[in-house]
């Protein structure tokens, strides 16, 4: 199941209380394809779907449709803060590394 490291979860209980929405889910959903497969966006909600898989990890509530859960098993939110910006990540292993079939480059 989706983990959320302790630096991400850190984060995110700090925006959840600045912007007053601690009774807000993270909710984990398909925003498209690209050439390394399914790519994941994140967002704050506070609906939950008759077919939505709800679970609990470092005291975040995590909210996604139970279409993809199997896909994220193995995955984990971090956030990061480097040169290149700062933000939420979702690093998942069952995601396909490569960019050959397309011949772009994702890097």
């Amino acid at each position: 199941m989706v983990k959320i490291t302790d630096t991400a979860a850190v984060e995110l209980k700090s925006l959840l209380e600045s912007e007053e929405k601690q009774d807000y889910s993270l909710r984990i959903f398909v925003a498209g394809m690209g050439c390394s497969g399914i790519q994941y966006g994140m967002s704050l909600d506070t609906e939950v779907k008759e077919d939505d898989v709800t679970i609990e990890t470092n005291d975040i509530k995590i909210v996604m449709s139970s279409d993809i859960v199997g896909s994220l098993d193995e995955a984990s939110i971090d956030y990061i803060d480097n040169s290149y910006g700062k933000g939420f990540v979702i690093n998942n292993p069952k995601a396909a590394s490569s960019c050959a079939s397309c011949g772009g480059s994702c890097h």
